[in-house]
């Protein structure tokens, strides 16, 4: 573990196997007590540290880490396919994606600032001139979940420096090599040593991140059934919770169909729909719903299964046995309640072939819950505004799609989908780094993509001058 500039082992070991082929990867320490009483006061030094280093020598660091992630590419491909048995060519975008938000951090921390605040508009502010500015909390520390590795262990990362914190990583224990392969990394940055620190921990030692004054946020992705847990037990600290969805996507009888079905096969299926605004609601004009689903069903058949390391591969192992064991379970589940199978819901180990569903309710487990499994449910309806509010009558609102040509139908659905966001015309799987990313109901709250999450991890002082 990476612990106050150090590389550090731990009276603690676990395990890391390949999910493709049980392969023993690597062990790795796991903080005890000890270790994390070290990390928590090198972090504390390291706040202080961050909050005094001027722009310029933060952005320089981030934009070497950036680079640095750039010269090792295949290296943190490699290792992220490795041990999250990841398609090569999807943990390949995972890694340029890192490389990006590194650089915008390195961006926003130059400019990163409050701005002008009018006193006179009452008499007693006449003369005065006011300001603000962004105080960096401290402490960050943040919990990252097995499906992106590297870049949401970056979303973490990049935006707690670039606002002048320091942070420590509590890495999945499904994926923790690539993290450590970034603390590798970070220490050749220049910026203060213990300002990042890559430190496994087993949960039966959370109440130590609870009770620790000094840690001043808490920045969670993961399930909805933790994050909230993990919110009640926060007590005064800050908290930014990136949780779960069950997202939907919206077809009319406008939409390039072609196109549509291109982008959701992918959407529905990219690593095994272990992503948590993987499309898994299907939305469908009965116009065009037939066509749509012959297509998609035929693209879903397709898909070549096989190893994470052959360049070819677009789907392969799930991250383990449990989690495809459940995914057929709520499959079954689905067809014993009068769904249809239209492909798929075979297991091999850990792989499931990709799974289509059509003639689903909404009480079903695989309509009103999140899969994270290569499954996806087609609905049928006849007005847009229904389909609007079908998407909405969900505990979780993360993000959602919307493919039509009609613009005032996309702007309905902007103003009525109760998502942290719409996207039109593509997946609600689409994200670029820097837009503000995260949801609403079950789906949580706070923003990631840097300089939101940058707000998020500081706090407005304000100045009044005379």
């Amino acid at each position: 573990m990476l612990v106050a500039g150090e590389w550090r082992g731990g009276a603690e070991m676990f395990e890391v196997r390949s999910p493709y082929s049980g392969e023993l990867l690597s062990e790795v320490s796991s903080a005890g007590e000890g270790n994390f009483a070290d990390a928590v006061a090198a972090a504390s030094d390291a706040a202080v540290k961050m909050r005094d280093l001027p722009r310029f020598r933060v952005a320089s660091g981030l934009k070497k880490i950036s680079d640095s992630i750039s010269a090792r590419s295949e290296e943190f491909t490699r290792t992220i396919a490795l041990e999250s048995a990841k398609p090569l060519t999807y943990a390949r975008g995972e890694v340029q994606r890192a490389v990006a938000t590194f650089a915008w951090a390195a961006s926003e921390a130059e400019r990163f600032a409050g701005e002008m605040v009018p006193l006179d508009t009452q008499p007693n502010g006449k003369g005065k001139t006011g300001f603000s500015f962004r105080v960096s909390r401290g402490i960050i520390y943040g919990i990252t979940p097995f499906n992106f590795p590297l870049n949401l262990v970056a979303h973490k990362v990049a935006p707690a420096l670039a606002s002048g914190n320091s942070i420590i990583i509590k890495p999945s224990p499904r994926t923790p090599l690539t993290s450590l392969l970034l603390g590798e990394v970070f220490l050749e940055s220049g910026l203060p040593k213990e300002a990042v620190q890559i430190v496994p921990m087993d949960v039966k030692h959370m109440d130590l991140v609870y009770s620790d004054e000094r840690i001043k946020m808490i920045s969670f992705t993961g399930s909805d059934k933790v994050g909230w847990e993990l919110k009640s037990k926060a007590g005064k600290k800050a908290v930014a919770l990136e949780l779960g969805g069950n997202a939907p996507v919206i077809v009319d009888e406008t939409a390039a169909i072609e196109d549509a079905v291109k982008k959701v096969t992918v959407g529905a299926f990219a690593f095994s729909g272990q992503v948590c605004i993987s499309v898994q609601r299907i939305l469908l004009n009965e116009r065009i719903a037939d066509e749509f689903t012959e297509k998609f069903v035929e693209r879903a058949k397709n898909l070549k299964k096989s190893d994470p390391l052959d360049e070819s591969t677009q789907l392969s192992v799930m991250i383990d046995e449990a989690a495809a064991k459940r995914s057929v379970e709520w499959t079954d589940e689905a067809i014993g309640g009068g769904a249809e199978l239209l492909c798929g819901n075979n297991r091999e180990g850990s792989m499931v072939d990709a799974t289509v569903l059509q003639g689903v309710h909404s009480e079903m487990r695989i309509v009103k819950e999140e899969a994270f499994a290569p499954v996806a449910v087609i609905e049928r309806f006849t007005d847009f505004e229904e389909a609007v509010d079908r998407a909405n009558r969900s505990k979780y609102g993360l993000q959602a799609g919307v493919f039509t040509k009609d613009l005032g139908r996309a702007m309905f659905a902007a103003r009525n989908l109760e998502y942290g966001g719409v996207i039109v015309n593509d997946l609600p799987t689409f994200r670029v780094d820097n837009m503000p990313y995260g949801g609403v109901k079950d789906s949580g709250f706070g923003r990631e993509g840097l300089r939101y999450a940058m707000e998020e991890m500081s706090e407005i002082r304000l100045v009044s001058l005379e």
